[in-house]
């Protein structure tokens, strides 16, 4: 068994070709985007697969944005407005042409984290924090399981206020000293000049502060095990974990996990590839 895993994010598309046990075959990027119309992002996909082979026999498709399962498209996607309203087995088929297997369709935040739990053999429950163009999140108890709170998602997480005594920010949708106006791509860009600026960040900036604030406020909500954080901006706080941590811990309700660890991510593959382990389980949807 084969399974295409097709990860559409708010910069670029991601694919992750897996066999039936789970190993990587092949993956490939589209070049960058900004916030694309549907004609780019079909071209975005052929970018990411160009000289593979896309024979499958499961598909997976994550991608941001508010998700009726019902009709199978995306209503509201803030950063990927070619999404919206369009079908998702047909912008597949577009892209990838030929007769294809009606995709299995995950958030990007649930991908990320089924792939950390399930290619980590994690037990336990599991909070994964997806930083990247925007901030999402999702819980996953034992076997693989989902946390459901608004919708398919534990809620919106990255819309949180953790509201700084500095200067509070506004988020993309409208909310003041949320998450994702703190952490989230645009804002570091904005406050740090991108990538250069991402590197130097310390435990004492208020990106870093926020993100705390936000951790410490899922131990009451979610009592985690596990808190992983991915995407392109969590996987660069790597070298900031422990710090992080300790930032967390003090003075942290008792109600919190002994115990509770503090990873990240290493792979900007991640979702491509946990909604292509997710496409191989029978009961996927």
């Amino acid at each position: 068994m084969v399974s295409l895993g097709i990860d559409i994010g708010g910069t670029s598309v991601k694919v992750a070709s897996l066999d039936g046990d789970g190993r990587v075959l092949w993956t490939g990027k589209s070049r960058p985007f900004a916030r694309p119309d549907t004609a780019q992002l079909v071209g975005a996909i052929r970018q990411a697969v160009e000289g593979h082979d896309t024979a499958a026999d499961a598909i997976g498709l994550c991608c941001p944005g508010l998700l009726d399962r019902n009709r199978r498209l995306i209503t509201l996607s803030v950063n990927v407005p070619g999404l919206v309203d369009v079908p998702l087995d047909e912008l597949v088929a577009r892209a990838l042409g030929a007769w294809r297997p009606s995709a299995t369709i995950l958030s990007d935040a649930g991908a990320v984290g089924f792939d950390i739990y399930m290619g980590r053999g994690l037990s336990g429950r599991l909070l994964c924090l997806a930083l990247g163009t925007g901030v999402g999140a999702s819980v996953i108890d034992e076997g693989g399981r989902f946390l459901h709170v608004s919708g398919e998602s534990p809620g919106h997480f990255g819309q949180l206020d953790v509201s700084l005594d500095d200067a509070v920010p506004i988020g993309p949708d409208g909310g003041a000293g949320s998450l994702e106006a703190y952490i989230g791509a645009a804002a570091l860009a904005a406050r740090y000049g991108g990538a250069e600026g991402l590197a130097q960040l310390t435990a004492a900036d208020p990106p870093v502060r926020a993100l705390v604030r936000a951790i410490r406020v899922a131990h009451a909500i979610y009592r985690p095990q596990h808190v992983c954080l991915t995407g392109g901006v969590g996987i660069r706080l790597n070298p900031l974990v422990e710090q992080i941590k300790a930032a967390v811990e003090k003075d942290l309700t008792r109600v919190a996990r002994a115990g509770w660890t503090l990873t990240t991510g290493e792979s900007d593959y991640h979702a491509a590839c946990g909604v292509a382990r997710f496409a191989m389980r029978k009961d996927a949807e």
